[in-house]
């Protein structure tokens, strides 16, 4: 990848953080992974509010990668805000969760997310799509 990135991850599944995490070692992701663990903690990040109120130290993501199922917000209230409020723009979504409903999916596209991905089973086909969506935006970010 050309320049690094900060990849933001609203996860609150812990297997599936320390998956990540694994997965982004293991296949040398150099950009930046920052974990929120609910939809208010993610919008609290991209909003710089309370303890994430220093914009210095958590810079805006290029990445919003965004589980549907969490606690307090859920994704899809995240991608309502974000879409009512215009915030998502520059920031590219993509929806990595284990939500196969037609709903969900539909609902997502039409709040703008560029992929929806649902989380593969197995640490190593988890692995595979998070190199994946790595590469992707490899290429986005070379344009």
């Amino acid at each position: 990848m050309s320049k690094k990135i900060t990849v933001l991850y609203a996860e609150d599944n812990e297997h599936d953080v320390l998956a990540t995490e694994r997965a982004w070692h293991k296949n040398k992701i150099e950009n930046d992974l920052i974990i929120v663990r609910d939809g208010e903690e993610c919008i609290d990040y991209l909003y710089h509010r309370g303890k994430y109120s220093d914009a210095d130290l958590h810079p805006w993501p290029a990445l919003l990668l965004l589980d549907l199922n969490m606690p307090k917000l859920d994704g899809l209230g995240v991608l309502k805000i974000l879409f009512e409020d215009k915030v998502r723009d520059p920031l590219s979504i993509v929806v990595l969760t284990t939500s196969d409903l037609d709903e969900d999916k539909i609902a997502s596209y039409n709040y703008g997310v560029k992929n929806y991905i649902r989380k593969p089973v197995g640490f190593g086909n988890f692995s595979e799509a998070i190199k994946t969506i790595n590469l992707y935006w490899a290429l986005v970010e070379a344009e």
